[in-house]
């Protein structure tokens, strides 16, 4: 009877453990795959092609900068960033100094990638300061491949500095 019990428990273990395995993603495959969307994201960047940018989005993605201003779908976010990238955007130079992947479930990642920007003129042509941000994505794997679901953009450099002492927390 002991050793039906003890036997028992070593089948529930290991479908368990099975199962476990399954829903979790392949940690070393996936992050490489979404991390490879994120070099994507800032080459597209700085080479100012607003096709491969666009590219790297699902057909019905959703995109909002840091202004609360945005676009649905892959061809808007297209359109959205063609005249950024052939102006103000023209010479600037993108990279990431941190991306922390966190898998919701084995097909979807939410993904935050703290960013610089250098190069960057205004309207007129003058040059902006460096830039610092935050880019939060929900990625999803579709078909073996990871695409932007949802980007928003959060530019660091525009708030103001917290006092010395407080937490957002």
């Amino acid at each position: 009877m002991a050793r039906t019990a003890a036997s028992s428990v070593v089948v529930l273990i290991v479908v368990a453990i099975t199962c476990s395995l399954k829903s979790q993603p392949s940690d070393n495959v996936d992050k490489v795959a979404v991390r490879a969307v994120v070099d994507g994201l800032m080459n597209a960047w700085n080479g100012h092609d607003v096709k491969a940018f666009a590219a790297l989005f699902t057909p019905d993605a959703d995109f909002t900068n840091w202004r609360g201003a945005g676009a649905s779908g892959r061809d808007k976010i297209e359109e959205f960033h063609a005249r950024p990238f052939a102006t103000v955007f023209k010479d600037s130079h993108q990279r990431y100094s941190d991306c922390k992947i966190r898998f919701i479930r084995p097909d979807v990642a939410t993904v935050d990638v703290h960013w610089e920007m250098t190069g960057m003129v205004d309207a007129q042509g003058n040059p902006r300061p460096p830039r610092n941000g935050l880019l939060s994505l929900v990625m999803v794997k579709e078909s073996g491949k990871w695409e932007i679901a949802v980007m928003h953009n959060l530019d660091i450099s525009a708030l103001p500095p917290m006092p010395t002492g407080s937490s957002t927390k």
